[in-house]
């Protein structure tokens, strides 16, 4: 199976299946010398976790993460970082009833198609699960880029959303509801929304805003590897993306040139930011922001028609322990991805330009 590492210079390889004994990556590239917070890693590993609220899974992982290699006396060697993050609630019977069909909207069909085997249990290979590996990456970059801020938030559940520009709220709160929006009331509707959803034996689906801050001017190259380009990948390579957009996105093509363009100002800002921060494919300094849309979750707790493996039409139901939405645990996962896409280009662009 190809496709099982991102970057260039900060490389993340991941390994695992959902019900496997236990996830685990290798981080290559990461410089040595850097004294690492494994308290601040741990936390970014909780908010992604299952059985964290009411809202979410209830599989109950820890998921602590057990670091084998490239670490001595609390810093990095510059040596690869090898880790496990073990499985400790499997409960593959869970998934007893799906061996012989496929799920509908999940990867059941074309994996068996492609490879002629699958692992039913929870998806394998192809399940969320395999997320957590690039979160202990992305908590490791983000203390490579200590000067750069990073702030997701869940900015839509279904018709929810927040009606503010990110400019007015207070990422502090993020933190302080189950759902991760920084405005408190939007933030009581969508899990209210949530909850109901979940009683219906249904799903939703969301989006999540990512705000960079204090990023250097340079990052990027400006034909293949734009920077835009290499978020938007590592953002659509997430379990359940539909959707990508930075800046104005999909709002800039209803726009005039004299609407759209950022004016300079003369210590090289602009008075506006609907380039989001990068202009071709190369940051500006000014804040990167972008929106990744998500889709409801594929497993329903009620009756479905799909097919089997013999080419019949049946009906199943889902069963086991699934998230109503998964916009709430997907925001580390995005800050994750974020993190790694720019630590690479830090790193790539140190080799040329010591000023960065």
């Amino acid at each position: 199976m190809a496709g099982n590492s991102y970057g260039t210079l900060f490389k993340l390889t991941t390994f695992g299946e959902s019900h496997g004994e236990a996830l685990g990556g290798i981080i290559d590239g990461c410089p040595p010398n850097i004294l690492l917070d494994f308290v601040a890693i741990q936390f970014e590993m909780s908010r992604r976790k299952p059985g964290q609220s009411a809202i979410v899974t209830q599989r109950k992982e820890d998921d602590d993460v057990q670091f084998l290699s490239g670490i001595f006396e609390g810093k990095t060697t510059g040596t690869p970082i090898g880790f496990i993050i073990p499985n400790t609630n499997q409960k593959s019977e869970d998934y007893s009833h799906i061996k012989d069909t496929y799920r509908p909207s999940h990867a059941d069909y074309v994996y068996e198609k492609k490879y002629g085997i699958r692992d039913y249990r929870g998806g394998g290979r192809s399940s969320a699960r395999e997320t957590a590996c690039r979160v202990v990456a992305g908590a490791i970059a983000k203390q490579v880029l200590h000067h750069i801020k990073i702030n997701a938030f869940v900015s839509s559940v279904g018709e929810i959303f927040i009606d503010k520009p990110y400019q007015q709220l207070d990422f502090s709160q993020t933190e302080n509801n189950a759902v991760r929006c920084p405005d408190p009331e939007t933030a009581t509707r969508m899990e209210e929304h949530i909850k109901e959803i979940r009683k219906q034996g249904d799903t939703v689906g969301g989006t999540v805003t990512c705000v960079i801050q204090n990023v250097p001017i340079g990052l990027g190259e400006p034909v293949f590897d734009k920077l835009h380009a290499e978020l938007g990948k590592a953002m659509l390579s997430i379990n359940a993306v539909k959707g990508f957009e930075y800046g104005s996105g999909f709002c800039g093509a209803r726009m005039k040139g004299s609407e759209h363009n950022d004016l300079y100002l003369p210590d090289g800002t602009t008075k506006t930011n609907l380039s989001g921060g990068i202009q071709g494919g190369i940051s500006n300094g000014m804040d990167i922001y972008f929106r990744v849309a998500f889709k409801p979750v594929a497993t329903l707790i009620q009756k479905q028609e799909t097919l089997d493996n013999q080419g019949n039409i049946v009906e199943m139901q889902g069963k086991g322990r699934h998230d109503p939405c998964v916009v709430p645990r997907a925001v580390p996962i995005v800050e994750a991805m974020a993190a790694i896409v720019l630590a690479d280009f830090y790193l790539l662009n140190k080799r040329y330009n010591n000023n960065v």
